[in-house]
């Protein structure tokens, strides 16, 4: 690809049909980036509705709107691979894998970074609500400034040398000042609505998607004495902190909801109780080991930081303890009761995302 040397280095925009994306990829031309649009075709199972092709021609409407490129970057067999097979091995093992960390790992920042550069791109954008600052030559990853849409959680993974080639246009803006960017500057993504539910799935329940691959194992709901009060279809299909998906067969005197707060893979069962915290019985609801970690910058062990198991939790107060290769434990101020194994604890100091870990 032959770059323009009178404007500003060359950016290929993850453009996903969506309001995000539009704007990011317009921020980005208006600042005098020579921009390229970048449609990532991903995988969908074949009991899935198709969506990709609509998704891509709208991305192609946006670009002829703005008057960039557009190209498509094939990462099926990565997303597949990377994403698909990794959650649905996961959750064999027991595990509740996160696939939008891994989707950010694998794909957005994984194969369409690797094949951007190899077209001549210097950066590659998304419609990431996060921010980077460079100083003394690092990169920074901060939380969007619109803290009901910061997807700095989804970010952990990413290194400095992957930081140092990526940019998020949109990360300093709330929301809706983006949808009045678009409208202004008559980009018919402005009303459309935000895709919902798993990167790749969409809003398809995650129990069916997964039985198609994980047959089904009938077994005992038991509550904390170790009655059986219930059914369930395979002990593998819940997260803890979970209140759905199994039959309570014997009532109690109460109607409160129960929450899986322990399951056996060896025995098939899920252990529920009225109350989240009974998780302590089962496991130190303060202390969580985390393995595969990644630290974009260097961590100072046992100074306090905060962090967040799951996306959109306000970050809790806790100190960072160095373990075997690349495992940490997270020690934090308070307990945590629906933490599981394979999700991902996500370090922050102050607003800035340092890092993480997967739960082990």
């Amino acid at each position: 690809m032959i770059k323009d040397m009178n404007k500003k280095p060359t950016v290929f925009v993850g453009v996903s049909g969506g309001v995000d994306s539009s704007v990011a990829a317009f921020l980005l031309q208006r600042e005098g980036y020579n921009v390229v649009g970048a449609f990532i075709k991903t995988w969908q199972p074949d009991f899935i509705q198709c969506t990709w092709r609509e998704e891509r021609r709208d991305a192609m409407r946006v670009c002829a709107h703005l008057g960039i490129p557009f190209i498509t970057i094939d990462a099926e067999k990565e997303y597949k691979e990377k994403v698909g097979e990794y959650m649905i091995e996961e959750y064999r093992k027991g595990r509740t894998p996160n696939p939008d960390v891994m989707c950010n790992k694998e794909v957005k920042f994984g194969i369409f970074l690797k094949k951007a550069k190899e077209l001549g791109a210097d950066f590659v954008a998304t419609g990431h609500y996060a921010r980077r600052v460079e100083a003394n030559g690092k990169v920074k990853l901060l939380q969007g400034l619109d803290q009901k849409k910061d997807q700095s959680y989804f970010l952990w993974t990413l290194s400095q040398e992957q930081l140092k080639h990526i940019l998020f246009p949109i990360g300093h803006l709330p929301k809706d000042e983006v949808r009045k960017i678009a409208e202004k500057n008559g980009l018919f993504t402005a009303t459309k609505k935000d895709s919902q539910g798993v990167c790749f799935l969409g809003e398809i329940d995650m129990k069916d998607f997964l039985q198609h691959y994980i047959p089904k194992q009938e077994g005992k709901v038991l509550d904390t004495n170790n009655n059986e009060i219930g059914v369930h279809d395979g002990a593998l299909f819940f997260t803890f902190g979970e209140r759905h998906g199994f039959t309570i067969t014997k009532k109690g005197t109460s109607d409160k909801a129960l929450y899986v707060v322990d399951k056996n893979l060896e025995s098939n069962t899920i252990t529920v109780s009225p109350e989240v915290s009974d998780r302590k019985k089962f496991t130190n609801p303060k202390e969580i080991r985390i393995a595969h970690t990644v630290w974009n910058h260097p961590i100072e062990f046992g100074k306090k930081y905060s962090a967040s198991i799951r996306y959109n939790q306000i970050p809790i107060h806790c100190t960072i303890v160095r373990g075997k290769e690349n495992q940490a434990m997270v020690l934090f101020e308070q307990e945590q009761d629906t933490f599981s194994p394979g999700q991902s604890i996500v370090v922050y100091d102050g607003e800035q995302c340092v890092g993480g870990g997967i739960i082990v």
